[in-house]
């Protein structure tokens, strides 16, 4: 488990990319209102904002990663460059987001 209050670490991210099989679903990566991130598997059949319905304590929100596109798994989590680009985002975000209303959609790294 990882939370953006809790001074998170690049390894606390890429153990949470590691346990995800990016062949089998797609994925977002989400923060909801205590700062705990997550990476939850989409169904095939909801749609990304069918997906932020159903989690009602959604902060911020990356765009879905796409199974099969290598963006979740072991070899996304080795990525040290990745993983620390995603963690400076979400802490840039976080800050942000967590006094605000509604859902923040993140679709760029910073």
């Amino acid at each position: 488990m990882m939370n953006l209050n809790n001074q998170p670490t690049i390894d606390e991210l890429a153990r949470l990319f590691a346990a995800r099989k990016d062949s089998l679903d797609s994925h977002i990566l989400w923060v909801c209102d205590s700062g705990e991130v997550r990476i939850d598997k989409v169904s095939p059949l909801a749609g990304e904002e069918e997906f932020e319905q159903r989690n009602p304590n959604m902060r911020a929100r990356f765009k879905m990663y796409r199974r099969g596109h290598g963006y979740v798994g072991k070899k996304a989590a080795a990525d040290t460059h990745f993983i620390g680009n995603v963690l400076q985002t979400l802490q840039h975000e976080w800050a942000a987001v967590q006094n605000q209303p509604g859902v923040r959609l993140i679709d760029r790294y910073s």
